[in-house]
């Protein structure tokens, strides 16, 4: 039996850092994780920060895609890397009593090396004679903000136009204030603005003012950013009725702090993070309006009899007053909230909530007297076809009927794209989103740009994030005309094994989800998530595999005693005849090289790094040194080749 095998570069290492390469914007969440568990929350701020002008909102609401990759998800659970990174922006972030520690990634290169300019190709600023080359960014959301954060630092003349009366975009009108305090989304943007980009409220893109009028107005590039603001049409018969509204329209004007009465009865239609968050709006709109009723019923009566009116009226909704249903085509395995850590979690504080579900059910007919009272659900076969791509069947002899005052469907969203016109050369997808060049977000009209959900559809905020800084590169190597290539440096630190300790009892250290409050205070705004206290914090951050961290051989020093391997507790270390190994051959015979002739028979010692926990225990009985423990850095800069700068 052979082993199959292949032997470590630079990729691979990098590969090891899972919950990094998991990051659409690269941020090191393994280090800062780490400096979390040590005590050093400055720095580990430095470290989220760096990459993420948004640090501090995907404190509470990112996805966490590192959540996902995070190697100890393959042991027991993965690290609460998001929860940790409220943590630590709690302290130094803009909502801490600290908001100007990030201005040290700009003028201080500190102890971790983490600055800017590891994650933009810093180019000399213009001088003050030299015109600022001016763009447009048109949207105010994660993506449309992020690229102005950027350009801004690359000496560019940034102007975001924005729609609405508020920045923001999604993050401040899709997201409930529950999940996310609006004086964060401020706090945030403020410090974007405060870089010198120009924000243009209620100053919408249209068919009479468009890319043509932009680039009339001196912008030498556009970044198309708005977003997905309407929701998809649903083909049902009764989908017109009094009642039947879109998730999409429905978060928005609660956001803007409109009311829509939805009745006792609500059904969802979903099964995303939109669905979740209409559905637990919709609780809390329920609570909040017969809490109103009776408080307004008290008058001017005493404190006491107030605070004893709403807790039995929040009893008394928690009882079953009011139910919200959400009903999916998924059934729970296939359910796109609950392929993620983060969804799991959120899904669990629905149920708290008293949100329940019915799934592998869709919408056949809406019921009513021109207001919607009952919706007729049919059985879903299969969700997705033999190539896994979505495609429904129904089976329509199984019908159930639920009775319902209104119906929020959350199933998808579409951007409003009527400001373009035959003429700016933008082509669009079948999908009706932006088409470009996914390695550089170039749509076919020359300097212009697009990214975010305009371009790729509904997806995470951090996704937005790393397109808008994907776009802000871009258009620097467009307008000063550099091409922008990746140079990584790698530094290798040996650690003492006298002094290479993990915390004692790390492996086995349940991960624990962010501390929230109790079910019967969560009416209105009160943020759920309460975040973690420092001992919680130091714990979770200590359940890290430091992956960072590697097991070096040296087989110069082995004496093959085998100590290594009988001490692993992972089973991950063993020692194989090289004849048994399956490697290509140019990587068998250089081998073979180095090994020298005449020295056969040759062992190798193999390393499983997926399930090594990074104890190093082996490098601890190693009688020789042979075995050691040494952490690697590895820094990728933007290097730019600088050409002739385009007019």
């Amino acid at each position: 039996m052979t082993v199959k095998v292949q032997l470590p570069n630079l990729q691979h290492w990098k590969d090891q850092v899972k919950c990094q390469s998991g990051c659409p914007v690269a941020t090191d969440a393994g280090r800062y994780v780490q400096l979390i568990a040590e005590g050093r929350d400055e720095d580990a701020y430095l470290v989220a920060r760096a990459p993420n002008p948004f640090a501090s909102v995907c404190g509470r609401v990112c996805a966490a895609p590192c959540e996902d990759a995070c190697r100890r998800s393959s042991i027991d659970a993965a690290v609460s890397i998001r929860a940790l990174k409220r943590f630590v922006t709690e302290r130094y972030g803009v909502e801490s009593v600290h908001p100007d520690t990030q201005d040290a990634l700009r003028t201080t290169l500190v102890s971790e090396g983490n600055c800017y300019a590891g994650h933009l190709p810093v180019h000399p600023a213009p001088t003050q004679t030299a015109r600022r080359r001016k763009v447009a960014v048109v949207g105010s959301g994660p993506a449309g903000l992020s690229a102005a954060h950027d350009l801004a630092l690359l000496g560019y003349d940034a102007t975001v136009f924005e729609v609405a009366q508020e920045p923001g975009g999604m993050m401040r009108f899709g997201i409930p204030e529950y999940r996310l305090p609006r004086s964060l989304i401020r706090a945030e943007i403020d410090r974007i603005l405060a870089l010198g980009v120009t924000l243009k409220l209620e100053e919408p893109l249209t068919p009479s003012f468009g890319l043509r009028e932009l680039r009339q107005h001196g912008f030498d590039a556009v970044f198309v950013s708005v977003g997905v603001s309407q929701g998809r049409d649903l083909q049902v018969p009764g989908v017109e009725l009094d009642g039947v509204v879109k998730a999409i329209d429905y978060l928005l004007n609660i956001n803007r702090g409109y009311r829509i009465d939805l009745g006792r009865r609500v059904v969802v239609i979903g099964g995303g993070f939109v669905a979740f968050d209409a559905a637990r709006t919709a609780l809390r709109v329920g609570r909040d309006e017969g809490v109103t009723e009776i408080a307004e019923s008290l008058g001017a009566e005493t404190d006491a009899r107030l605070k004893e009116a709403l807790d039995s009226a929040r009893a008394a909704l928690r009882g079953g007053a009011t139910e919200v249903v959400i009903v999916s085509l998924e059934d729970f395995q296939e359910m796109p909230v609950l392929r993620t850590a983060q969804g799991r979690e959120e899904f669990e504080e629905a149920r708290k909530e008293g949100v329940t579900f019915v799934t592998r059910r869709a919408p056949k007919r809406f019921l009513g007297d021109g207001r919607l009272r009952s919706i007729e659900l049919r059985r879903v076969v299969s969700v997705f076809d033999e190539n896994g791509r979505f495609a429904p069947a129904y089976d329509d002899g199984d019908v159930t009927t639920i009775e319902a005052d209104s119906c929020v469907l959350a199933i998808g969203q579409k951007a409003d794209l009527s400001f373009l016109r035959e003429e700016d050369g933008v082509e669009l997808t079948p999908w009706g989103t932006i088409r470009v060049d996914p390695a550089t977000l170039a749509s076919s009209a020359r300097g212009v740009f697009a990214g975010g959900d305009v371009a790729f559809g509904p997806r995470n905020l951090i996704d937005a994030v790393a397109n808008g800084k994907r776009a802000a590169r871009s258009i620097h190597e467009l307008l000063a005309g550099d091409t922008a290539r990746v140079a990584a440096a790698v530094e290798i630190e040996e650690i003492p094994t006298s002094r290479y300790r993990m915390l004692a009892g790390f492996e086995i250290l349940d991960r624990e989800a962010a501390p929230t409050l109790d079910v019967g205070r969560r009416t209105g705004i009160a943020e759920v998530e309460t975040g973690y206290a420092e001992d919680a914090a130091r714990r979770q951050g200590a359940r890290c595999l430091v992956c960072h961290v590697q097991t070096i051989y040296d087989p110069e020093k082995c004496v093959l005693c085998n100590r290594c391997v009988d001490v692993c507790p992972e089973y991950c270390l063993a020692i194989v005849p090289f004849e048994k190994l399956d490697l290509p051959d140019g990587e068998r015979q250089v081998l073979m090289e180095r090994a020298g002739a005449g020295r056969l028979p040759l062992s190798a010692m193999v390393k499983d790094d997926e399930r090594c926990i990074r104890c190093g225990l082996c490098a601890i009985r190693c009688p020789t040194a042979a075995m050691t423990m040494e952490r690697f850095a590895i820094t990728e800069r933007f290097a730019l080749t600088q050409g002739k700068e385009t007019r």
